[in-house]
């Protein structure tokens, strides 16, 4: 259906001003009941409304601007080619050894708090603040917490949340379905008592230590639980983002409203909108499709600058709910056995991530539990072991450790893995196993390390003194290990990409 310049459907025939108005409002009436009809029509007044912040009246002035149409792009592939379903095998050969005698030092673990199911019940949002820290003790079975009963409440990654919010953020609608009603929806919120919301967002944010990609969450869900409707839900989550200083827009296409993030970086399979020299991304349709041409306008909200960054770089507080996982492999006719401990809500936070770029995942670490539980097993194995033996010890096991699987084939989309997911699922690809040794070899042996990426593969390199194949970048020479190649020893790399130079190269950062 075309649209107008406001986003209106044009499908409609002019019935003159006044007609169309009482047909507009007729065709409400059902939709409303009497409070809300009250709320309705204080939202129209909105004109005469003077807002506690100034920016928001210069904003809506913008809004209220002719808009503008804006065609979508699509995200290029993380691949030009599709991944192969099967790699080939080597021949198990055991190398000379090389290099010192390997002792694993493990630094443990900080005391982590561990909350029993019953005990995630109702708790009041000023306790989670206060509760789910470290350094906190758990309530003793006898204590009882006073609740304040707040307007919403969830479980956020294990974690109860509840939040009070503002009659106005409440009554806000998306009507009439064009640009008109997003003024009013957004005349609505900026008349509010907004400003307790977004204090108690900035602070579960820090308490909880969430990156930009959990504020998203966060902010969603809130925007869900006040507006079921994907519309109101929407125009919440726009509302709530400026004022927590993202750039983000709103748009219209087939008279819907369509939420957009700035980010600087790409965002993979996700539909994205060009304003200037700055892409906007529609995250909620990460690999879902195109959302198609839309109309919005050009003016940012004022002081509302910051981009959407996917980066990891240290893990959220949640609450964990621990649980446990061995991994079999055989190397060289031994069967070895590793355990290791993860915090089931971070890799249920891990699971919505859409596709960032590859630095995303390769430099995110791996829960301080996680890793000290799979480490103390490896150290068993390898301490004694030379260098080289010790490091094949581990591209061993994370080659054979897992089912290959291609992304496609087990998510329908491609989907790379935090360290964490490998461990968890029992199927990986390419990229899944490279992030995953990636972070092991260093954290274990402390050397640096590439990801490698080929049109449809991805390996590893690592700046070893070792002999074997190699690639060069930035003027050092690091040897290639490749954690899909099964068999393979660090230095051999698949004949297929033995003489080919890589696309790109992923740099591993070590603290």
């Amino acid at each position: 259906m075309q649209q107008n310049r406001d986003g209106e459907p044009k499908s409609f025939k002019p019935l003159g001003h006044f007609n169309l108005l009482i047909s507009s409002f007729l065709l409400a009436l059902p939709l409303m009941g009497a409070g809300n009809f009250e709320d309705f029509k204080r939202t129209q007044s909105e004109s005469f409304s003077k807002y506690k912040d100034e920016r928001d009246n210069a904003f809506n002035k913008h809004l209220k601007a002719q808009w503008e149409a804006y065609n979508v792009y699509k995200s290029v592939p993380l691949y030009e080619k599709p991944k192969p379903k099967i790699f080939p095998q080597v021949k198990e050969i055991k190398p000379k050894s090389a290099g010192p005698i390997v002792s694993i030092e493990i630094k443990p673990p900080k005391e982590l708090i561990i909350y029993k199911e019953d005990e995630k019940k109702e708790i009041e949002l000023e306790v989670v603040v206060k509760e789910f820290t470290p350094e906190a003790q758990i309530p003793k079975q006898e204590e009882k917490i006073e609740l304040v009963k707040k307007e919403i409440s969830f479980d956020f990654f294990g974690t109860y949340l509840a939040f009070d919010i503002a009659k106005d953020m409440k009554g806000a609608r998306f009507y009439p379905q064009n640009k008109d009603g997003i003024v009013n929806f957004f005349s609505s919120c900026a008349s509010s008592d907004y400003d307790t919301l977004i204090r108690d967002i900035k602070e579960v944010s820090i308490s909880m230590n969430l990156n930009d990609w959990g504020i998203y969450l966060l902010v969603r869900e809130i925007s869900k639980q006040v507006h079921p409707n994907s519309d109101d839900s929407n125009l919440l989550s726009w509302f709530i983002f400026n004022k927590l200083g993202y750039a983000v827009k709103v748009g219209l296409a087939n008279s819907h409203v369509v939420l957009m993030h700035y980010s600087e970086k790409i965002i993979y399979a996700t539909p994205n909108y060009s304003f200037g020299n700055k892409k906007y991304y529609v995250v909620s349709n990460y690999a879902k499709g195109s959302v198609g041409r839309l109309y919005s306008y050009k003016q940012d909200y004022p002081d509302a600058t910051k981009p959407l960054d996917l980066a990891l770089k240290s893990l959220p507080n949640f609450k964990i709910d621990l649980k446990s996982k061995t991994l079999n492999f055989q190397n060289y006719s031994k069967d070895y056995t590793l355990f290791f401990e993860y915090n089931q809500n971070l890799i249920d936070f891990m699971a919505t991530y859409p596709q960032a770029d590859y630095e995303t995942f390769f430099n995110a670490p791996l829960d301080e539990r996680t890793y000290a539980s799979i480490a103390k097993d490896i150290k068993k194995y390898v301490d004694g072991m030379s260098t080289s033996d010790a490091m094949n010890f581990v591209l061993h096991f994370v080659q054979k450790s897992f089912i290959y699987e291609t992304d496609e084939e087990q998510f329908s989309r491609e989907k790379v893995m935090f360290a964490a997911e490998t461990l968890y699922y029992d199927k990986s690809d390419c990229e899944d196993r490279a992030t995953l040794y990636s972070y092991l070899v260093k954290e274990l042996f402390e050397v640096s390390v590439l990801g490698i990426k080929y049109e449809d593969h991805m390996a590893t390199a690592l700046y070893i003194p070792m002999s074997g194949d190699s690639i060069e970048a930035n003027k050092k020479k690091y040897i290639v290990a490749d954690p899909t190649y099964i068999n393979s020893n660090i230095g051999q790399s698949m004949p297929k990409y033995r003489f080919i130079n890589p696309e790109s190269f992923v740099v591993v950062k070590r603290d």
